[in-house]
This record gives C-alpha cells, structure tokens and sequence, in this order.
C-alpha cells in the first residue's frame, strides 16, 4: 500500500494530477447503468410514505437498503445520517465531493463520514440529480415546515441535539452553476424518480419531505414513499467498491474499524 507520509511534494504533484485525470475521465465516460430490482415481498421489514412538509427517523443495520421514491415529482427530500454506534461520526457533505472530485452524486458514488468511512453506498439512481452543496429548505425560505427544522427535530429523537447536525443531502435536488458562477433550480425532478442506498455500517437516518432551497415552489407537492428491505451482500466486484480508488480507500477504513 502507498506511504503517502513519504512522498514528496513532487510526488503529491503528481499524485494528484493522476486522480484528477482519472476523475474527468471517469465524468466523460458513459455511466453505469441503473437497475432497480424487484425487492422480494419476505425480505421487506419497513415501508411506508413521508406527507408533504414531514419527516421520518430510521434505524438501518448493516448491509440493508433503503429505496426512496418520489412518485409525484415534489421539489427534493433532505437526507442526514450518522454511524448509530457513535453518532459523533456522521454524513460529510464536503469530503464526499471532495473525494469523489464530483457533485454529480449517483449510481457507483459512496457517501463518506467525517472519519473518512463509507456511510451508504448509492447502487442505483433514476438521474434526478441530488444536491451536497447549499441543502434544504429553511425559515428564512418558508413560513411553514422546513428540511433544517425538521433534521434537527428527529436529531433530539436520537438523542442528538443542534451540533450533532451538519449539512445534509438534498435528494431530487436538479442545481447547475451558471455562466456568472450562480446555483440555479434547474426545475422539478420527474415523477417517480428514485434513488436506493445501501447502509455500510449501522446508520440512523432522517429523511424530510421537504423542498430544496432553491426551488420556487417551498411547498412539497405530494409524497414521498421509501422501502427498507434486508439486501443481498456486497462481493469483490460491487460496483460501489470499485467505482473510484478514494471509494475502495473507505471501504479499507470501514474494514478496519469492524475488525476492532
């Protein structure tokens, strides 16, 4: 394994030349192809539907996984998670990019925690597009119920309180950067899209049915439903564990920290 404490700084020139080569690379490449397989009825243990302006805190074990849908196109859906066995490790919206070298969060993309650990894996998208950068929906955008209200509210429910709280996932989130540098909405996902996570370690979760701050609608539109079910297990050649080198480098962290 490399020794990136001996290299010098050429060498981490170079090094970093290299991964950003292959990032764009891996970007003009054609991506992996999504397919959402028919969840077996017996493997099912939770499945329900989020109301609009709502949300709902969740246990996921290991190796479960978790399908969100949002059938009628409603203007995003916030996402927070932390490791239940130590809740001061949590969803790291920065270094999930930065590691990734993309905003572009989708099928074979990781979700990584603050100890550099992979929190859930993303094994298939519909391509609505998913924000890591501004978040979801606050007072200062709507009068009524609001994504940061509501993750800091399930937060208390886990016993977890405001610091426990760092910038979220916003699902079905379209935003692109314009000539002038500005995120704009780049309108509404399509209904029915859907996106499925695969827990990597032992996770408590929020998910809040509420819009995006960008969009022009700070009203969700309808509901948000999601299926929990007892997945088959990853082998060598998962798709998430391959996908880029700084992803197999968390799964090497989450493979230490279980062999405690």
């Amino acid at each position: 394994m490399l020794d990136l404490d001996k290299l010098t700084p050429a060498q981490y020139r170079q090094r970093y030349e290299a991964l950003q080569e292959a990032a764009r690379a891996r970007a003009a490449s054609p991506k992996p192809e999504t397919g959402f397989a028919e969840i077996p009825l017996g493997d099912v243990f939770l499945e329900d539907s989020i109301p609009p302006g709502w949300y709902v805190n969740l246990r996921l074990k290991r190796g479960a996984a978790l399908r969100i849908a949002n059938q009628s196109g409603t203007p995003g859906a916030a996402f927070f998670m932390w490791n239940a066995e130590d809740p001061s490790e949590r969803y790291n919206a920065g270094d999930t990019t930065k590691l990734q070298w993309t905003t572009n969060l989708t099928t074979g993309r990781v979700l990584f925690s603050d100890m550099g650990r992979v929190l859930a894996s993303i094994v298939a998208d519909s391509g609505a597009g998913h924000d890591s950068i501004i978040g979801p929906n606050g007072p200062m955008q709507t009068q009524g119920r609001n994504g940061r209200e509501n993750i800091r509210s399930a937060a208390a429910k886990f016993g977890l309180s405001r610091r426990d709280v760092a910038p979220s996932l916003s699902l079905f989130s379209p935003v692109a950067v314009d000539a002038q540098g500005v995120m704009r909405w780049r309108g509404n996902p399509p209904p029915g899209a859907m996106v499925e996570l695969r827990a990597e370690m032992d996770l408590l979760i929020v998910l809040s049915n509420t819009p995006h701050a960008l969009s022009p609608v700070q009203e969700a539109t309808g509901a948000i439903t999601y299926t929990a079910w007892h997945a088959p297990a990853a082998d060598a050649h998962d798709l998430c564990r391959q996908f880029t080198e700084e992803a197999a480098r968390g799964f090497i962290n989450n493979d230490r920290y279980f062999a405690k």
